[in-house]
């Protein structure tokens, strides 16, 4: 059977090219890990009283998680345990919370992925687009939302409850069986909602159980077709495969599925 070392870097996780030093003192247990990206990562939401130059935003960009370390490092040469003020953090989406974290719980040998789908605890009555980590420990996958680790949004966002976030393949599930209104998932601020959005999402989601986790507005595949509403029944036949493969957690089926020409992530991408 074909496996997935999720305890292992992927091509957007490896922090090889990291100096040893600014990586020595990163914890090795997985919630003191999952505590350090809010220390390390501002959202571009959060910078309103920070005055950064417009040229800070570029790192919003930014794939690799190496990038994310040496663009944190050149503002501010202290190790990556050290917690920095929010002028001297990297500006980033959910997302970058999230493949931080997954790169440095991979770092210390911890397996972890991340997530592609929808918070319900930010904005009541809706889903919004959002990243968040598994690590395993105890016999099952912790689904943790570092973003907010430490903050009041939820009591326990190291270990979230049932249903507060639903990856791409649980929302696309929880719509085609009449539980969820595809209309409130997408991104906030944006009109951009509905079950193309879900879709998206879940072909996301399966790229980053393959460990290649893209930005939250890359698209490939048939993706761009799907958000203009050019797909029919058959995307939403491939989108039912995904969701019921992304629940399975079965390494195997996950590498199978990617293979599929309408999902794999293009070389360019990754780059």
């Amino acid at each position: 059977m074909t496996g997935i070392d999720y305890s292992g870097p992927g091509p957007l996780t490896d922090l090889s090219t990291v100096p040893g030093e600014a990586l020595a003192g990163v914890p090795g247990d997985a919630d003191g890990i999952c505590r350090l990206a809010h220390t390390l990562i501002v959202h571009p939401n959060e910078t309103g009283d920070l005055e950064l130059p417009g040229e800070r935003f570029d790192d919003n960009q930014l794939r690799h998680a190496d990038r994310i370390v040496h663009a944190l490092l050149r503002m501010d040469s202290d190790p990556v345990h050290v917690p920095r003020p929010a002028e001297r953090r990297v500006v980033g989406t959910c997302r970058h919370f999230a493949v931080l974290t997954v790169a440095l719980l991979r770092l210390r040998g911890i397996p972890a992925r991340a997530r592609c789908g929808f918070a319900t605890y930010f904005q009541e009555g809706l889903g919004l687009d959002h990243w968040v980590v598994e690590h395993h420990r105890d016999g099952r996958w912790v689904r943790t939302d570092p973003e907010i680790v430490g903050g009041t949004v939820l009591p326990h966002p190291e270990d979230l409850g049932e249903g507060v976030f639903l990856t791409g393949g649980e929302a696309w599930t929880a719509w085609r069986e009449g539980r969820v209104d595809a209309r409130k998932f997408g991104v906030g601020g944006t009109a951009n909602f509905g079950p193309a959005e879900i879709q998206g999402n879940a072909v996301r989601d399966l790229a980053a159980l393959n460990k290649v986790e893209l930005l939250p507005w890359d698209e490939w595949g048939r993706m761009e077709a799907a958000y203009k509403g050019e797909t029919g029944a058959d995307y939403d036949d491939l989108m039912d495969r995904i969701a019921d493969v992304t629940r399975m957690d079965d390494p195997a089926a996950v590498v199978a599925l990617y293979a599929h020409e309408d999902l794999r992530v293009p070389e360019a991408l990754i780059r």
